[in-house]
């Protein structure tokens, strides 16, 4: 009888063993998968329109070196303020004309509900070329984490 329990442990073991061992496997084949596929960025922007200016440039010199990057702008706090309609720049230049380039390549620019609503900001203030997600920092984690995304603070 002593001998069947051990029988049954070890199989138990050796079963927990191999899922762990495909899991792994399966895991490792997926990373490399996504590393042949196109690069996946997410810029997180928290610090307002210098912020938002440095990261467009740094947005628009990534898709001229890969044009085939994936690339999701997420702001909150004075983050989303260059996402906003009416803002300019440090030249008085609107942000709309460039933001609206991008995403014309394929750039996601994502603006937070939570800061909207704490900053008593309408949605229609927002450029037509963002979408508004509920929170920008869960947002920013959810593409880094569950998505594989590279994070960027520029």
């Amino acid at each position: 009888m002593e001998n069947t329990t051990n029988r049954r442990k070890a199989l138990a073991a050796a079963t927990v063993g191999a899922a762990a061992l495909m899991a792994s496997t399966t895991a490792r084949a997926q990373g490399r998968a996504d590393k042949e596929g196109p690069v996946k960025v997410v810029y997180h922007v928290t610090q307002g329109d210098a912020q938002g200016s440095r990261c467009l440039g740094n947005v628009r010199n990534h898709l001229a070196a890969d044009p085939t990057a994936k690339i999701v702008v997420v702001g909150n706090g004075a983050g989303i303020d260059f996402m906003l309609n009416g803002a300019v720049d440090g030249k008085g230049a609107e942000f709309a004309g460039l933001v609206g380039g991008l995403a014309s390549q394929g750039v996601s620019f994502r603006v937070c509900n939570n800061t909207l609503t704490t900053r008593k900001i309408s949605k229609d203030r927002v450029l037509l070329d963002a979408t508004i997600v509920p929170s920008g920092v869960a947002e920013a984690a959810n593409l880094q984490y569950r998505e594989g995304f590279a994070y960027i603070c520029p």
